[in-house]
């Protein structure tokens, strides 16, 4: 995410830092790197720490849907939207 310009994209939202949608995971800990609360280097690491932990909840989420299809990662997208277009007939 940091190379792919998080921190400038954090920059351009200081003015709205206070929005409830910009309080998640990579904003909030930037917001404090750059409140000079945090050094960068430790706020990168809470954004990896934070992002397992939010990735942890999801799959915890959604182990709890019975309804929930798992598919590998190996599977081919055809595949899968085959078995989608398969559910929604």
């Amino acid at each position: 995410m940091m190379e792919k310009g998080l921190l400038e994209e954090v920059r351009t939202l200081i003015p709205h830092k206070e929005l409830n949608a910009l309080n998640t995971v990579g904003y909030k800990e930037l917001f404090n790197y750059l409140d000079d609360e945090w050094e960068l280097d430790f706020a990168v690491s809470e954004i990896k720490k934070n992002t397992r932990r939010f990735s942890k909840r999801q799959v915890t989420w959604f182990k709890r849907n019975q309804d929930t299809t798992w598919y590998d990662f190996e599977y081919q997208l055809k595949d899968i939207t085959n078995h989608i277009n398969l559910e929604v007939k």
